[in-house]
């Protein structure tokens, strides 16, 4: 594969990526980044990630909360909706579906 498609694949999954993480555990923004490099998106940044947290948001699928700690500076812990459990449910359909045409297993 070359670096252009694992990229383009890449851009396309993370959104989803990013409400499966959301749906095993809340996270800030920091710990997603790590989280998500573990899971193989090396790249990820956080000019990536803060607007498409943003933009998961504004759609309802996920939500933030202000957790203010006695040291430091207060952070967002994002959170899955039950919208965006269902937008996950219904993505991984699709992508089973898509891995199936493309694994030759298509109908």
């Amino acid at each position: 594969m070359t670096s252009g498609s694992r990229a383009e694949i890449d851009r396309a999954g993370l959104p989803l990526a990013v409400l499966s993480l959301l749906a095993v555990a809340p996270g800030h923004g920091y710990a997603l980044i790590e989280r998500l490099r573990e899971q193989g998106f090396e790249r990820i940044q956080g000019g990536t990630l803060y607007p498409l947290l943003r933009r998961l948001e504004e759609r309802g699928l996920v939500h933030h909360e202000w957790l203010h700690e006695e040291s430091g500076p207060g952070r967002k812990e994002f959170s899955i909706t039950d919208a965006g459990l269902a937008e996950l449910s219904a993505a991984r359909r699709e992508w089973a579906r898509m891995g199936a045409i493309i694994n030759g297993e298509g109908r």
